[in-house]
Parts: C-alpha cells; structure tokens; sequence
C-alpha cells in the first residue's frame, strides 16, 4: 500500500509539474505573438515609433557594419549634401557652361563623356562607396574624402593624379564648382575613404528634410 500511495504522489507531482511547464510555455507563446503583433500589425503611434527606433538601430550597428567590412571602407554609405556635382541639363549643356575650365586643364568633352555618372550626382543621392586597398583609383573617379575641417565627407572627381617622392597625389573638383576648393588640391591617400560605384536617387531627402528643418 506504501508503494502504491507513493507512486500516485510521484505521478501527482509529475502531473503538476508538467501542468505548470505547459502553462509557462503558454504565456511564452502568448507573450511573443503580442509582441509580433504589436510591431507588425499594430496600426499604433507607439508600434510606429518602436518600428523606427529598432530600423535605426539595425542599420547603425549591423547593416552598416556589415556592409563596411564587405565594401572595405568604413563609410560604405553616403548621402548628397550639396549641389556640387550636379550637371545642368545633358553633358552638352554643362560642358558649355563648365567646359572652359577643363580645357584650360588639358580635359577635353571627349574625356568627361568616359567618366563614370558622366550625367552628374545629385542633391538626395544615396551613394554606395567601395574601398580600394591598393589605392587604384583613377582620373574620373567620383571619390569620397574627409578633410581636418569639417566631420562631412566630400564627394568630388578626381580631375589629376600625380606620383611624387612622398606618395600619390589627388586633386579634384565639384562637376558643377566653377573652380577646385583650397583643399581638394592635394588629397593624400590616407584621406580617401573609397569611390562612388552605386548611386540611389533622391532616397537621402528623407533624412535630409528633417536635417534641413532643424537647422
């Protein structure tokens, strides 16, 4: 009988015991499809907000990454700030309004109609930046830099390469500037983050109005 009772309390307790992990992986299973629901489903001002905050933080630190380690290149993304490479109408239009310079510079119509995004970058523009560890960069190449004086990165065409005792030399210019900036006259390797490969119309505006309107 001893035997018989203690066999029931053990199946008893089994019982319980099974009841209670059943109820624990119930309100698991509950908890996360509230959870889903609430990010995917949820038409809310909260489920919005919660929706954006975890996109940033996706792209901040493991797209961004990512793609940075796949490019080589810690700025594997850029947007366009400003209107300095944007070209006026077709590659005639432009080259007449800007083509004086060029040609001053030993740069012929024929040379800027080889040039990768020949047609000019614009405002908006999300650029895709690809590292190159050897440095191969070449004349037409739209590169992205930094400089001591600003924290933006500039993103102009390499116009001139020169080889000296001391390195490699870059010199660029702004497709629609009407002459180079002070700094764009000697880049030093070490300040050229990667050349543009990709180029994304117009989505960088829905960071830069909200840049644009705080400002």
């Amino acid at each position: 009988m001893k035997i018989g009772e203690e066999r029931k309390n053990k199946m008893k307790k089994e019982e319980t015991l099974e009841k209670r992990g059943k109820g624990k992986k119930d309100k698991k299973e509950n908890f996360l499809q509230k959870v889903w629901y609430f990010l995917w489903d949820s038409n809310s001002i909260w489920s919005w907000i919660i929706d954006i905050i975890l996109m940033f933080l996706l792209v901040k630190f493991v797209i961004f990454p990512g793609m940075g380690l796949i490019l080589a290149t810690p700025l594997p993304f850029v947007i366009i700030e400003s209107t300095s490479m944007e070209h006026e109408g077709s590659l005639d239009s432009w080259f007449s309004l800007h083509g004086a310079w060029y040609l001053e510079n030993n740069i012929t119509k024929a040379d800027t109609e080889k040039w990768p995004w020949s047609s000019g970058l614009y405002k908006g523009d999300i650029i895709v930046v690809q590292g190159l560890k050897d440095y191969s960069y070449k004349e037409g190449d739209v590169i992205i830099f930094h400089i001591h004086q600003q924290t933006t990165p500039i993103i102009h065409r390499i116009i001139k390469i020169e080889t000296l005792e001391q390195g490699t030399i870059y010199s660029t210019k702004g497709d629609h500037n009407d002459g180079q900036l002070p700094y764009e006259l000697e880049i030093q390797e070490e300040q050229i983050l990667g050349k543009a490969v990709v180029q994304i119309p117009k989505v960088g505006w829905v960071k830069l109005f909200f840049v644009e309107l705080l400002r």
